[in-house]
């Protein structure tokens, strides 16, 4: 038994041993006691025990990872944060890359799986967009008056070309009165100072992109201007008589093509006065009937088979983002808690293995004790909530109070039958360390 709790029993056997001489009957010249002595029964006794102080909250740190330290960027009595980096393992920058990698690799999947659903929905309206164009075209072809107006205007139109065509001809190969090769040469002059201004309009804008508008639009007009200057001549030259062989080459292949073009016009018409046939009716049937086969295909989304691809891409780089942002953190000891380092194994360019601890990280803010020999007589006998006197050696002056917070539901292991038992301090004194024997006693209110 300890020496603090044997003294505590001394006393109560004194008290056992003294009290019953104190009651004998009066004798001759013995003094009468002026109150009557405090039956034993009210003496409460005492559960003692020795305990040692502790931190709420402690732990033994280790890595995840082997390899060569790189960093300890804290000292045994600092002070840290939850979160602060306690050690650097080397190997950081392949690690952060592996990261990088995999993010760049899950971005690019997402992006193939989105642009599968918005290319499905541009083939979709593509689709639909060809069975009604294809729809339109069957009803202009089956409308009659419609086809023969057109017929009609086709051969107008060819008539009116070979007029032209036939002028230009003639120009190119019969010379002319004065009077027209002076409207000509005017013409000529209007014609070149007109693709002059053009010309100078133009350089202002030449130098913006191909798709500039007002660009554009003065392009067109140089080149109108161009092709009215080149006529312009042209028909002066034929005027003249001055015709090239080329020039009436080609204005005998225009002439040709009008009178070609006017044939054409004409047996379409023909065509028309027959009535749509039945190879054309049956194109456009199967033009509309492919393009809503295919809108049906799209109009859903996506193939699932195709999503599901996709899909099983963006989870294997998602899961190799984990690994990569997991090896990283590995690479890292982190503090699990506000705490002191009370322990440091560990220095930089040392080789560190996974599991071995290396630093003791603790809450010394907040102290507790915990018993270390109460037996199982003793355990029996207090409940979570009884209060306690402590005292230490290291702190002898000092008398604390403390209350059981928790009773071991199991003994613990080595010789004898003990049990942990954690109390609270009500008070924890600044000079108060942790691991400093303490003894706590209970009065037992029984």
């Amino acid at each position: 038994m300890k020496k603090h709790k044997l003294t505590r029993w001394m006393i109560v056997v004194a008290l056992a041993l003294i009290l019953p001489a104190c009651s004998l009957p009066k004798s001759s010249g013995a003094l009468e006691p002026t109150t009557a002595p405090a039956p034993i029964s009210n003496i409460f006794p005492l559960v003692s025990a020795t305990a040692k102080i502790i931190p709420e909250q402690f732990a033994s740190l280790s890595v995840n990872t082997a390899g060569v330290v790189a960093d300890v960027p804290v000292s045994e009595g600092d002070f840290v944060t939850e979160g602060q980096l306690l050690i650097q393992i080397k190997g950081g920058e392949q690690a952060q890359a592996a990261v990088t990698a995999a993010q760049f690799e899950l971005t690019n999947a997402q992006v193939a799986l989105d642009e599968l659903y918005e290319n499905t929905n541009l083939f979709a309206a593509d689709a639909l967009n060809t069975a009604e164009d294809a729809e339109d075209a069957l009803e202009d072809l089956l409308d009659r008056q419609l086809q023969e107006a057109l017929a009609l205007q086709a051969i107008a139109d060819a008539e009116k070309a070979i007029e032209n065509t036939q002028r230009t001809y003639t120009y190119t190969t019969n010379t002319a009165g004065q009077a027209d090769i002076d409207a000509a040469k005017a013409q000529v002059i209007l014609a070149e100072d007109a693709l002059e201004d053009a010309i100078d309009d133009f350089k202002d804008y030449e130098d913006r992109n191909e798709d500039d508008i007002t660009r554009a639009n003065f392009l067109s007009r140089k080149s109108t201007a161009q092709q009215a200057y080149d006529d312009a001549v042209r028909r002066l030259n034929a005027l003249e008589g001055t015709g090239s062989d080329a020039d009436i080459a080609v204005a005998a292949a225009n002439l040709a093509t009008a009178k070609a073009q006017l044939s054409d016009a004409q047996r379409n018409w023909d065509r028309v006065q027959e009535g749509p046939s039945a190879g054309d009716v049956a194109l456009l049937e199967a033009q509309i009937e492919n393009a809503y086969r295919d809108y049906q295909i799209y109009k859903d989304g996506p193939d699932p088979d195709d999503v599901a691809v996709m899909q099983a891409r963006i989870a294997n780089t998602e899961a190799q983002l984990a690994a990569a942002e997991a090896a990283l953190e590995d690479l890292q000891l982190l503090a699990p808690f506000d705490g002191v380092v009370s322990e440091l194994n560990i220095n930089p360019n040392e080789w560190i293995s996974p599991g071995l601890p290396v630093i003791v990280l603790a809450d010394l803010g907040h102290l507790k004790v915990e018993t270390t020999d109460l037996g199982e007589i003793d355990v029996a006998q207090i409940q979570v909530g009884d209060v306690a006197v402590i005292t230490l050696d290291a702190l002898p002056r000092l008398e604390l109070e403390g209350t059981v917070i928790s009773i071991a539901p199991k003994a613990d292991e080595g010789p004898g039958v003990n049990y942990t038992v954690t109390l609270e301090l009500n008070e924890i004194p600044a000079e108060l360390l942790w691991g400093m024997t303490a003894y706590i006693d209970i009065e037992l209110d029984k």
